[in-house]
């Protein structure tokens, strides 16, 4: 027997939700897209099943919330054909390759940031509007904005700034927010106004933006600025002057308070693990990683740990291989296809419980 790729967690209301109406699209609220660079490769087949046949069947609004990499895909599922957007999105981010200066062991975050501006130029240039004007998908884009010392980037206030917010972490997560605060930069709901978010914001430092055709690109690169890897993103517009980098420092992967509508009160999570990391910074701070009431209403679709183990490496993609493979495009090129073409057997066996939800499959989130 082939081994199962797709792994299924539930939270409470999710679980019995799912017992007593069985799950279609029109019950889905919300959907997460974590950071975590190229371990969101997976992703790509589930990404195209969800938005480009599965969800297609209903007509009830879906709020799509990400921070980095997720902020990418879930502003790609706004598009008008999200199906050939998915399919460039993934085509591009294995082919994207930084040129090493003579003597350097990696680019430079202005070389780094330089050219992903342009990349997100040439994927979302003139087609801003079909994301703002959704008919039915209401985008929120996440970052983080720098406070104190991390209010500008300096190249030597910042790195002091980081290790502060180390330790201020590490004594108690709310701490952060004395560095950093999120930045939540929705699409227009009624009126105007930014839409409402379908999680609370009280629980962290936080505000919250109008998202529109004039600040997408620097939300959505700053949503994506790694501190270090690539440049901060200064002075947004429409929002506070400052420093605004990856919103997976504040939310990694997305555990938030969620609160979806309650005609759809499923938050349905694709993502590449089990554990939801509330900060990039709690990576290392496992009791951080258990669930949560936050997560109540959520399914989580995420890939077997042993099928895991039969990818190229036994791993996901992740931003090592770039050291890894260093100037072999072709090598690492090769590595990510084959798990992103691998990963077509979780979209297949989500079309196929989908088509009969079996509750017993639901294990605990």
């Amino acid at each position: 027997m082939a081994q199962r790729a797709l792994r299924l967690y539930a939270g409470p209301a999710a679980l019995a939700h799912i017992r007593a109406n069985g799950l279609r699209p029109e019950h889905i609220g919300a959907i997460p897209g974590a950071a975590g660079g190229p371990k969101g490769l997976i992703l790509g087949p589930l990404d195209r099943f969800i938005f480009g046949e599965w969800l297609t069947q209903s007509a009830q609004p879906v709020h799509l919330i990400g921070a980095s990499i997720g902020a990418w895909r879930m502003a790609t599922a706004a598009l008008t054909d999200p199906v050939p957007a998915f399919e460039r999105l993934q085509r591009d981010y294995i082919a994207q390759h930084y040129e090493l200066p003579p003597g350097a062991k990696r680019p430079s975050a202005e070389q780094v940031s330089r050219e992903f501006g342009h990349n997100l130029q040439a994927f979302y240039g003139g087609r801003i509007d079909e994301v703002m004007s959704h008919p039915r998908y209401h985008l929120h884009v996440i970052a983080s904005r720098g406070k104190g010392v991390l209010q500008r980037e300096h190249r030597l206030l910042t790195p002091l700034g980081y290790g502060a917010a180390f330790v201020a972490n590490a004594l108690q997560r709310r701490a952060l927010g004395r560095l950093l605060e999120r930045v939540v930069f929705s699409s227009a709901g009624q009126g105007g106004a930014p839409a409402p978010t379908p999680f609370a914001l009280d629980d962290f430092p936080s505000r919250h933006l109008p998202l529109s055709a004039v600040n997408f690109m620097p939300a959505v690169q700053a949503s994506c600025s790694i501190p270090f890897a690539l440049q901060a993103v200064h002075n947004i517009p429409g929002a506070p002057a400052g420093a605004y980098w990856d919103g997976g420092i504040t939310d990694y992967h997305l555990h938030l308070r969620y609160r979806p509508p309650a005609g759809s009160p499923i938050v349905l999570y694709p993502h590449f693990q089990r554990q939801v990391v509330p900060g990039w910074l709690d990576k290392a701070l496992t009791h951080r990683h258990r669930a949560t009431s936050a997560l109540d209403h959520m399914l989580l679709l995420a890939p077997d740990p042993q099928w895991v183990a039969g990818l190229p490496q036994g791993k996901l993609p992740d931003r090592h291989d770039f050291m890894t493979y260093a100037n072999d495009l072709p090598g690492r090129m090769r590595v990510w296809t084959t798990a992103a073409q691998a990963a077509q057997q979780l979209a297949d066996e989500l079309a196929q419980w989908l088509r009969a939800p079996d509750p017993t499959r639901l294990e605990p989130l």
